[in-house]
């Protein structure tokens, strides 16, 4: 057993995944070369380009091509919920060039831009959930439960054939 905040594999029957509680879940699948990648990315690993190194890591190790990759970044915290400020907006101005001149709180969408570095790699079939943490009870909000959120866990894996 691993831990980490992205995980890959190509061994088949073996299953990655990750827990979130308003971070974004990222899952990663090549059926070419059929490896797979589970990313946690939170602002630190959005700010830091964690998918990015997960994609290269799959190429590098396993032979995969990102425009093979099938990309899904599930519920997370919208960009109309997630307040940050100017401190970590900055950190994303290379993606968001308006974060870099905000002098207030702003609100980020890490989706968006993790969806950006994907298709900065090649990734193009990205599936984007619209759905917010924070907004919708239904899902575990660290920011809106505290200590006490619940975490959502979103796994990939490849079958045996």
């Amino acid at each position: 057993m691993a831990e980490g905040d992205a995980l890959i594999t190509r061994a088949e029957g073996v299953i990655v995944g990750v827990r979130t509680a308003d971070c974004v879940p990222i899952l990663l699948a090549d059926p070419q070369t059929r490896a797979v990648g589970a990313v946690h990315a939170g602002w630190r690993g959005t700010a830091s380009g964690i998918v990015q190194t997960a994609v290269r890591d799959m190429a590098q190790q396993f032979g995969s091509s990102p425009n093979d990759i099938i990309a899904a970044i599930g519920p997370s915290i919208g960009g109309c919920c997630y307040q940050v400020g100017t401190d970590v907006a900055r950190r994303f101005e290379t993606w968001l060039p308006e974060m870099g001149q905000s002098a207030e709180p702003s609100l980020l969408d890490l989706r968006l831009v993790n969806q950006l570095q994907l298709r900065a790699l090649g990734v193009t079939a990205i599936w984007v959930s619209d759905e917010c943490t924070f907004c919708n009870i239904c899902y575990s909000s660290y920011r809106r439960e505290g200590e006490a959120a619940g975490r959502m866990l979103a796994f990939v894996g490849s079958r045996k054939l």
